[in-house]
């Protein structure tokens, strides 16, 4: 900018000198032209006055060039200009400062010429004679008595007025100077006006260039240049604000794509990964900063999705489906493919989704497999149910002690599928947290000691020790019904799988007591001598209607659920179970729950 505002100084002080300079130049001429067209004049008075006051002599007479000669250097004294006469042949007869007879015939001269033609001649040439510009006059003169008839010419050196004219050249180039100067000061103080503002709208616009949309133009003029910078500022702002919708947007798109479920990339036509999420990145096991703007080819650890992705690039169109792959472990994954093509029907590339539907798939098989294991362990009560009330209802039962016999089995059967109802209805409850705890403080002696009143006649039949070593200082938080049903189902399977004379103890503990009273868990331990558990179906135990020995959980009148409810409940509980068991030796299930519960 500022080698725009010398320049523009530059050319403001050109025009100024240029224009000052030409009528410098004009005013010369005018002045030097001006002065000698008045001289002109006054010498073509003096001619006439001396037309009429001179005494002429004939051309022919005696000693003519003597008298003309003498009387021009006369009239040269009174007048101060050089006098000639000149006869109407052109023939010199009498001059001021030559003899005639050294000069030439002047019938050719151009004052000479104009002069025949009845003009007032005149002419500026050199003098070789006296070495000066001369300005010539001559005109045609008659005398009265016709004695002469020829041309008077008169003429003086321009020696005054050049040098009248070079005075005026020295006065005017020292005031153009001054002017010049003046005028240099005014183009420097205009030019800077000018390109001061500009320069702070460039930087501006500068800044704006580089996305700083918070810049503006501080301007306070109301001419053009104003109404540039408030246009800018204008500018501006409209994209400031488009800017922060275009932010918001990609900010929104951007949170969109990082938390969807499922993965998402979109290659371009070319071949080239232009977007990947975060789910993506989980899936394919790659960084997107290693992919994005590279061939997709290079994603060659999933070879089943990168099949799929080639396929889509080559047939450009739309497909949905599942594969089942080995990264390192077993998993299902759902592909899908979709093309993108703008209004204008030109291919812009493929998006491609993925999802992990490994948990998806794997809880539909749990569901179909839940649907058949109900199926199964109703039609098992039901019937029994059925067959014996037929063998009832068609009176083949005559003996009253089989009859009664068939009644009980009937009433058991029944018995057992009201429990197996409960235990699903139950179940269902807990999985889908319909059921509300309600946390207070528990005693944790006296809720066993009531559990074994309930179960003590069953254990009694079986001559099976039982056993409470729990402090009695003990409390711990938590809803009373959910954690007597807990220990219920844990007592209940202690007491069924322990063979005669056998123990059942329960036991608890404080565990991570420490300065922080916030992280203290109460273990709690239901052992039993029975048994036991092989080893390979200890991590299947807490499953639905997984049964270790089907036939004897049968004939202890078991569902197969009480383990899975367990579970659930010492979930929600915020707690932990374990189990330790030996076949033959007997089965320990470790429960560690809060004692505090954080309910924030």
């Amino acid at each position: 900018m500022k080698t725009f505002r010398t320049r523009l100084t530059i050319i403001l002080m050109g025009l100024i000198g240029i224009s000052m300079l030409a009528a410098g130049l004009t005013m010369a001429q005018l002045f030097r032209d001006s002065h000698i067209r008045a001289l002109e004049e006054n010498m073509s008075r003096e001619i006439d006055l001396l037309q009429s006051t001179f005494q002429f002599k004939p051309v022919d007479s005696n000693r003519v060039e003597e008298y003309y000669s003498e009387q021009s250097r006369k009239l040269e004294n009174l007048i101060d200009s050089r006098v000639t006469f000149i006869a109407l042949d052109g023939t010199v007869i009498g001059d001021s400062e030559m003899a005639p007879s050294k000069m030439d015939n002047h019938l050719q001269r151009k004052e000479i010429i104009s002069a025949t033609k009845g003009d007032i001649g005149s002419s500026i040439r050199y003098s070789e004679s006296i070495g000066e510009n001369m300005l010539y006059v001559a005109k045609h003169v008659t005398s009265e008595d016709r004695s002469f008839d020829g041309y008077i010419r008169l003429s003086m050196s321009l020696r005054t007025v050049e040098r009248d004219l070079n005075k005026g050249w020295l006065m005017m180039v020292g005031g153009l100077l001054l002017l010049f100067l003046a005028a240099a000061l005014v183009s420097y103080r205009i030019s800077k006006g000018l390109t001061k503002p500009l320069e702070h709208i460039t930087v501006v616009a500068n800044r704006i260039s580089r996305l700083d949309y918070d810049a503006r133009v501080q301007l306070s003029r109301r001419d053009e240049i104003g109404q540039l910078g408030m246009a800018i500022n204008r500018m501006a702002g409209s994209l400031q604000e488009q800017m922060k919708v275009i932010r918001d947007n990609e900010d929104l798109l951007q949170s969109v794509l990082t938390n969807m479920a499922g993965g998402i990339l979109m290659v371009e036509a070319d071949g080239r990964v232009a977007l990947m999420n975060r789910e993506a990145e989980n899936v394919l096991h790659v960084k997107q900063e290693k992919i994005l703007g590279k061939s997709y080819l290079e994603l060659r650890r999933n070879h089943d999705f990168q099949q799929f992705m080639a396929e889509g690039m080559d047939t450009k169109e739309y497909l949905k489906e599942e594969r089942i792959v080995y990264d390192p472990e077993q998993r299902t994954l759902q592909f899908e493919r979709v093309p993108m093509f703008e209004d204008d029907g030109k291919y812009r590339g493929m998006l491609f989704m993925l999802q992990d539907v490994t948990e998806i798939r794997r809880l539909e098989t749990m569901r179909s497999q839940f649907v058949a294991n109900v199926s199964h362990e109703l039609k098992t009560p039901i019937a029994a149910v059925k067959g014996f009330a037929e063998t009832l209802l068609s009176g083949g039962v005559e003996d009253k002690e089989t009859e009664r016999s068939f009644l009980q089995i009937i009433y058991d059967e029944g018995d057992r599928l009201n429990r197996l109802i409960g235990d699903i209805l139950d179940l269902s409850k807990i999985e889908s947290k319909l059921i509300p705890l309600e946390y207070s403080p528990i005693q944790l002696k006296e809720l066993i000691n009531r559990i074994y009143e309930v179960l003590l006649p069953t254990a009694s039949r079986k001559s099976i020790i039982m056993s409470n070593n729990v402090p009695e200082h003990l409390f711990l938080e938590g809803d009373e019904d959910r954690l007597r049903q807990i220990f219920m189902n844990l007592l209940s399977n202690a007491i069924s799988y322990t063979l005669e004379g056998g123990r059942v103890k329960v036991g608890a503990e404080i565990v991570n007591s420490g300065d922080d009273h916030e992280d203290e868990r109460v273990r709690i331990s239901v052992s039993d001598t029975g048994i036991g558990i092989p080893k390979k179906d200890l991590p299947r135990i807490f499953e639905r209607f997984y049964r270790v020995d089907k036939a004897r959980s049968r004939s202890s009148g078991g569902t197969g659920l009480g383990l899975s409810i367990v579970k659930h409940l010492v979930d929600l509980h915020h707690g932990t179970i374990m189990v330790e068991s030996r076949v033959g030796e007997g089965t320990t299930f470790i429960v560690e729950l809060p004692i505090t519960q954080n309910l924030a």
